[in-house]
């Protein structure tokens, strides 16, 4: 049986790409740094304690990224993922205007 270059082509790239992009997306996610621009925009602080009350003034202090319904992380992780940075690694005890209280 012979088969169409066409179609042994597109096979082999579809199958390249599923072998592929799985290895990819099991890649350990990065951590959110104080100068990415998101960050920036948001006034993220790895440290809570750094936060400029002045410029922020919603900051209260107590609140930090491992108390915020937005985390990820498991309790007691230094580092968790976030929704608002794409899934991105944030610091427990850090925090941003984006903050909200967990219920």
């Amino acid at each position: 049986m012979k088969i169409p270059r066409r179609r042994f082509v597109i096979t082999g790239i579809s199958l390249a790409f599923t072998t592929l992009l799985p290895a990819r997306s099991r890649a350990a996610p990065t951590s959110v740094s104080e100068t990415d621009p998101t960050a920036q925009a948001l006034g993220y602080k790895s440290d809570a304690a750094k936060v400029d009350k002045t410029k922020y003034p919603k900051y209260v202090a107590g609140q930090m990224c491992s108390n915020c319904q937005l985390y990820q992380g498991k309790p007691g992780a230094a580092t968790g993922p976030c929704p608002i940075y794409a899934g991105k690694l944030v610091e427990s005890k850090g925090w941003c205007s984006a903050y909200v209280k967990k219920a």
